[in-house]
């Protein structure tokens, strides 16, 4: 098992790094930091914001200060409810180990270049 463990660490989790989806909009990083604590040394929070709006997107990451802490906070909080909403806390993905976004609102997609949507053309 301890090979699957370095072998896990090295590249597919990241072991004191937590994902949590469903944070509550009016949370704060504070508030967030105060529940993680129950499960032990809370290293850092971030909630992310909307760009434009500057509003929480319910969701961020907590960095625990070990691998048996984060193991021990998705156990205390996942599934369960915070201020009316269900938290999802999992291990972190590296960047690279996730899917490419898809933009979305201004440009993204394929536009086909059809010229304004008279696509079949001729007379």
């Amino acid at each position: 098992m301890d090979d699957q463990k370095s072998a896990a660490g090295a590249s597919s989790v990241q072991g004191n790094k937590l994902y949590v989806g469903g944070i509550p909009y009016r949370s704060t990083e504070d508030d967030m930091k105060k529940a993680f604590g129950e499960a032990g040394n809370v290293v850092s929070t971030s909630i992310i914001s909307d760009r434009m709006t500057g509003r929480s997107r319910g969701f961020g990451f907590v960095e625990m200060a070990t691998e048996a802490e984060a193991q021990a906070a998705i156990d205390r909080w996942d599934g369960k409810e915070m201020d009316g909403r269900t938290l999802s806390v999992s291990f972190a993905r590296p960047q690279g180990d996730r899917p490419p976004r898809r933009e979305g609102g201004f440009g993204g997609g394929n536009s086909g270049g059809n010229g304004g949507g008279y696509g079949r053309g001729g007379y």
